[in-house]
């Protein structure tokens, strides 16, 4: 049977201490559920965060990384995936994702949450960035998913996987 894979996508380097400690508790309780842990892979923000989470939590854990080399990859990556691919790696990312949760917000997340979306894909919102979350939900307010706190989007992804 194929595994549930939960992709956790935000901001790396300007990502807020918010949403590295959010990223942080999303990725241990991925793991706690059983689910696979997928991000961006490395070891910086929330893709760091996320993987930590995991691991601590004795989770799986993918990374899609943007280039062929294993400098800057987080050490709590257990499957990477190299494409050399730069930022057309998050196709791949949200695609891969049975269910998306954009933790934080920055350029690369919101063209993330953007793919998912014209992928059809659900998307959970933790965030603070109250514009974001106005202008995605119009976009797709059947895929998108606002939330205020990490027990909520876990609680979240449950619903939408019981579908």
């Amino acid at each position: 049977m194929r595994k549930i894979i939960i992709g956790v996508m935000g901001p790396g380097e300007k990502a807020k201490a918010i949403d590295v400690q959010n990223a942080y508790e999303l990725g241990k309780l991925i793991a706690q559920e059983g689910w696979v842990l997928l991000t961006g892979g490395r070891n910086v923000g929330v893709m760091e965060a996320a993987n930590q989470g995991a691991k601590l939590a004795n989770g799986l854990t993918i990374g899609i990384l943007p280039s062929q080399s294993s400098n800057g990859i987080s050490q709590a990556v257990d499957i990477a995936i190299f494409t050399d691919m730069g930022n057309a790696r998050n196709n791949i990312n949200v695609l891969s994702s049975d269910v998306v949760i954009a933790c934080g917000m920055g350029a690369g997340t919101a063209s993330e949450i953007a793919l998912a979306l014209k992928g059809n894909k659900k998307v959970i919102l933790l965030t603070d960035e109250e514009q974001s979350k106005v202008f995605f939900k119009k976009l797709s307010p059947e895929n998108v998913y606002v939330v205020n706190g990490v027990g909520e989007a876990i609680a979240t992804t449950k619903a939408i996987l019981s579908r």
